[in-house]
C-alpha cells in the first residue's frame, strides 16, 4: 500500500475519532512539510538516481525526499507529544498511550526512508535532508504549538465539542 494513503487515512481516523484540535494542528503541519519541501525541491534542482529497469520512472526532482520530511514530521510529532503533551481526553489514560505511538511511528519512519533508497527514488543524502527537513519543522510546529496556540486550540475544541453535543450551531 502506498505510504501517503495509509498516513492520511490512519491521521484521518484519530482525527475523526479523538475530534482534538491538536491532531489537526499536527496533521496540517504534515501537509506544511509536503508542500513547502516540493517547493524546496523546485529550486534545489537535484535529479533522484538513475532509473532502475523495470520501476516506475519517477519526474519529480529528489532532494530533499517529500517522503522522508513527512514521515519524520509525524514521528518526530508523535514522541514530543507522547513525552510532553496531556492524553487527550478521548483515550484511555495509561502509559501505553505514552510508549506504543512512538514505538510504532519511530520504526515505520526509518522502514520508509530506508525504502525510499532501496527502491531507486533518492540517494541517502536526499533522504537524510528530507528527514531533517521533517524533524526541524515538526520541533518549530511543535514550539509553537506549546507556545500558545494550544490555548486557541482547546478553545476551538471545546465550541465544537459543545456544537456536536447539543447538535445545534452558535
Amino acid at each position: 500500500m502506498k505510504t501517503n494513503i495509509t498516513v492520511t487515512a490512519l491521521a484521518a481516523a484519530f482525527i475523526l475519532y479523538t475530534k482534538s484540535a491538536g491532531v489537526f494542528y499536527f496533521t496540517a503541519g504534515a501537509t506544511v512539510c509536503s508542500l513547502s519541501v516540493k517547493i524546496v525541491k523546485r529550486f534545489v534542482r537535484q535529479p533522484r538516481p538513475p532509473h532502475i529497469p523495470g520501476r516506475k520512472i519517477k519526474v519529480s526532482y529528489g532532494m530533499p525526499s517529500t517522503h522522508s520530511a513527512t514521515i519524520s514530521f509525524f514521528a518526530v510529532s508523535v514522541l514530543l507529544a507522547c513525552i510532553y503533551l496531556p492524553i487527550h481526553p478521548s483515550l484511555r489514560p495509561g502509559p501505553a498511550w505514552r510508549v506504543f505511538p512512538p514505538f510504532f511511528a519511530l520504526p515505520w519512519a526509518v522502514a520508509v526512508m530506508m525504502s525510499r533508497v532501496w527502491l531507486g527514488h533518492h540517494t541517502w543524502p536526499q533522504v537524510f535532508a528530507g528527514a531533517s527537513y521533517g524533524v526541524a519543522l515538526a520541533s518549530i510546529w511543535f514550539g509553537m504549538w506549546t507556545g500558545g496556540l494550544n490555548k486557541i486550540g482547546n478553545e476551538v475544541e471545546e465550541v465544537f465539542n459543545a456544537c456536536i453535543t447539543s447538535r445545534s450551531w452558535p
